[in-house]
Formats: C-alpha cells, structure tokens, sequence
C-alpha cells in the first residue's frame, strides 16, 4: 500500500556535496558521525563519496573547502561516542560484579565462616 501524501524530496546543491564527501573524508572522522551531522542518510554520503571518486559529481572550476566548526564538532561527538561506550561497557561489568558477588555471599553458610574463623 502506497504512503499517503506527498512525498518530500530534498535536493542538495554540488557544493554543498562535495564539502560532506570532503569533511567523510577527513582523518579520524566516520562517514556515519558526518552524516549524522549534516542530517542525511549514511547511504547517501556514501553514493557521493563514489560520484565524486568516478568525477560524475561536477566541481564546475572551484574546490569547496569544509568549514572548520563542523568537522571539530563531528571530531568532539566522536568522542564524546566513544566515551560514553566505554562508560557503558564499565557500568555493565560493574553491574554484573555486583550480582556475583551478591550470590556468593548468599551460597555460604553460616557454620563454614565459623569454622574458618576459629581455625586461623
């Protein structure tokens, strides 16, 4: 069944192209986070990463350059990502220590640390 309405299409200009495969291009920084920031789809950078590889995308005389704030803003989320994975990953190992050593606890029985007491 087809959507209702109509569907919205937006069309990007070269420039504004070429500075996303530019900025995808950058060391360090993902396609992914680019596209993120410059809310497109991922699949959509990566089709003008290839156009712009095959010259199929126009330059029309004059290279684009990125703009300086947006690529050490896309650099600062990548690592504010990265951080908060780790602190994640931590929180879940945490979490899981925890109940460990919770049921260990609870598997002991009140006679053994008796006798483990008074035989040291």
């Amino acid at each position: 069944m087809p959507r209702s309405g109509p569907r919205a299409v937006r069309k990007y200009s070269d420039e504004f192209k070429l500075t996303a495969v530019q900025l995808s291009q950058r060391p360090g920084l993902q396609v992914k986070s680019v596209a993120a920031a410059l809310t497109i789809h991922p699949f959509m950078l990566s089709k003008w990463r290839k156009d712009a590889r095959e010259g199929r995308l126009g330059t029309r005389g004059r290279k684009a350059s990125p703009p300086p704030g947006p690529a050490r803003e896309i650099a600062q989320l990548q690592a504010l990502e990265k951080a908060h994975a780790l602190l994640k990953e931590e929180h879940e190992l945490l979490k899981k220590a925890i109940r460990f050593c919770s049921a260990r606890k609870a598997t002991r029985s009140p006679s053994s640390t008796r006798n483990a007491r008074s035989s040291v």
